[in-house]
């Protein structure tokens, strides 16, 4: 008889436990939603909330009694002052923790808007991350060469306008075909070499069939421009390698070029958006790594195969 009682208050106390870890929190909650809306009707919300515990505690103390329920300390009028305070604080604890983590995560998610905000600003600034060096020297040159090869000068001007539509078209698009992204390198190769053919060698290394996966549009797009940058537009002389292929169900971007890596050049932002965009785009299933070898540098992309992305930068 003694361990019946002993199991009967064992799930009574279970039930109070669930009762008080269910209502307390909702009704604090609820009390305190209602003191942010209407501050005049804050002390009365409390009221309510502090009515509700009395409540819980004389139901805890009366359904025990009605079903003939004896020796637990929760029958015992002595109890109820106790039970009272438990549910009221308990309450008040567990209300207050859930709104403070719902409010972090409100306030992730919220910071989450602003980064995603923030690098549609930067995609809509592509262009003008593009060298203005090149795209003024490129100008001036073909201004040249329509006096003294207007072929030449045509052909330029044709390659630099299609590059420049690519690029206005993967602003507007969160996500495009790695067959874009490969031909938009393709254009700014043959503008490079329309230049000065002598100067900037290329070579573009890529599967075929080419993998078939989605990424954010011009995301390699920084990494050639450093590896012209710092390559032969530097005085190195050499050519710039661009490899792209798929390996253990990744798609691998890679990028060599002459001359060494010394590490994160001040004023250098390049590398650091490419790292943005990957975290924003994959979480942690990307990685970008840039590393010395011998006297060449050699950038890296991986990202996943499957077209998911979760990168949006349409304006």
């Amino acid at each position: 008889m003694a361990r019946h009682r002993s199991l009967v208050g064992v799930f009574l106390d279970f039930v109070l436990f669930a009762m008080f870890c269910l209502v307390a929190p909702a009704a604090w909650r609820m009390a305190a939603a209602e003191g942010r809306r209407r501050a005049d009707r804050l002390r009365l919300a409390q009221a309510g909330y502090a009515m509700i515990g009395v409540g819980a505690a004389l139901v805890a103390m009366v359904v025990p009694r009605a079903f003939g329920i004896t020796g637990t300390y929760v029958i015992d009028p002595a109890s109820t002052g106790l039970l009272l305070v438990l549910f009221l604080v308990g309450g008040w604890g567990l209300g207050r923790d859930i709104d403070l983590e719902r409010g972090i995560e409100s306030e992730q998610r919220r910071a989450e808007g602003l980064a995603l905000d923030a690098e549609r600003a930067r995609v809509l600034a592509l262009r003008a991350q593009l060298d203005p060096h090149f795209l003024f020297n490129a100008l001036n040159a073909i201004a040249e060469w329509c006096r003294e090869d207007p072929r030449v000068a045509e052909e330029a001007t044709l390659k630099l306008a299609s590059m420049m539509r690519m690029i206005h078209d993967g602003i507007g698009r969160p996500t495009w075909r790695l067959a874009e992204e490969v031909a938009l390198l393709r254009r700014l190769v043959e503008i490079y070499e329309v230049r000065d053919k002598e100067r900037y060698r290329f070579s573009l290394d890529v599967a075929s069939p080419l993998p078939s996966a989605d990424l954010p549009p011009m995301l390699t797009l920084p990494l050639i421009e450093n590896a012209i940058t710092h390559g032969p537009a530097a005085g190195h002389a050499g050519r710039v390698t661009v490899r792209v292929g798929a390996r253990d169900g990744r798609v691998e971007v890679e990028v060599e070029n002459p001359g060494a890596y010394a590490g994160p050049r001040p004023g250098g932002h390049g590398i650091a958006m490419v790292q943005q965009r990957l975290r924003l785009a994959y979480g942690e299933d990307a990685s970008l790594s840039v590393r010395a070898v011998g006297d060449a540098t050699i950038a890296r992309v991986s990202i996943p195969l499957s077209p998911t992305v979760t990168e949006s930068i349409a304006p």
